[in-house]
């Protein structure tokens, strides 16, 4: 399979992050320069192919569960809302986990699920993040059988509903294997990001997954889970680009 790759490794696999409380995904990272550059990396790469191929909903995916998918999720959509050029809707499609909502300590419902059920708009499931320009439309009540909600009807009208009302729309989809439902909404979602997590995931069921979703639905591949190298050894490559250059607070400046 012949996939280009969005980034060419991942600097960090710890998942949706390891805190509990409100906002964790938000707070995972946190002044770690480096760390967030390759999120402003994969932001500038997806932004670039997803307006080429004219794509406005992109759902974010992976094989299996504990890839970081929602954490990459929550940390692309945040850094596309930050540069002010699109708004941005994030919709936890994961109905059946609901950590992207936990993880910004979002109320579940009313969400997605309400929405599917009719009678709600999608103005009444989305919810402010902390984030300015990025809104959330959390999963909502836990259904038996999400697939077969996000096949129907209400699904459609829920896309065009939100391609209207935002530039960019990510979705933190279930990983393909293990269930039906981000097959579910393929059709509806003009391409997919693959998490990939080194050494957790076999790569016999990566290439699974990506076919079942079928090449030309994969706008591109993150490799996750790549051990962390040591400070020096980024100062060897970035020189005095990213360290505090004389007379000026570190983290300061552009």
């Amino acid at each position: 399979m012949n996939i280009q790759d969005l980034i060419p490794k991942w600097f960090r696999g710890d998942g949706v992050g390891k805190a509990g409380g409100r906002n964790h995904l938000l707070e995972t990272g946190e002044g770690d320069v480096l760390y967030y550059e390759q999120f402003r990396a994969l932001r500038s790469k997806l932004e670039y192919k997803a307006d080429t191929l004219g794509w406005k909903v992109v759902g974010v995916t992976s094989s299996v569960s504990g890839e970081g998918k929602t954490l990459c999720s929550f940390k692309v959509a945040a850094s596309l809302a930050s540069t002010k050029r699109k708004r941005v809707l994030l919709v936890d499609a994961d109905i059946r986990k609901a950590d992207l909502a936990r993880g910004l300590g979002v109320p579940i419902h009313p969400g997605l699920t309400e929405y599917l059920r009719g009678p709600l708009s999608l103005k009444d499931v989305t919810r402010k993040t902390d984030v300015a320009g990025l809104f959330l439309v959390p999963p909502g009540t836990a259904v038996s059988a999400p697939a077969d909600l996000l096949a129907g009807e209400r699904f459609h009208v829920f896309v065009a509903e939100a391609r209207k009302e935002y530039d960019m729309v990510l979705l933190d989809t279930p990983p393909v294997l293990p269930v039906a439902d981000t097959m579910a909404m393929r059709e509806q979602v003009d391409g997919y990001i693959f998490i990939y997590r080194a050494g957790f995931t076999p790569f016999s069921m990566f290439q699974k997954a990506t076919e079942e979703i079928g090449e030309k639905k994969i706008l591109g591949v993150v490799l996750n889970g790549v051990e962390p190298v040591s400070e020096g050894h980024y100062s060897h490559y970035y020189g005095q680009y990213y360290t505090s250059a004389p007379g000026r607070e570190k983290g300061t400046g552009g």
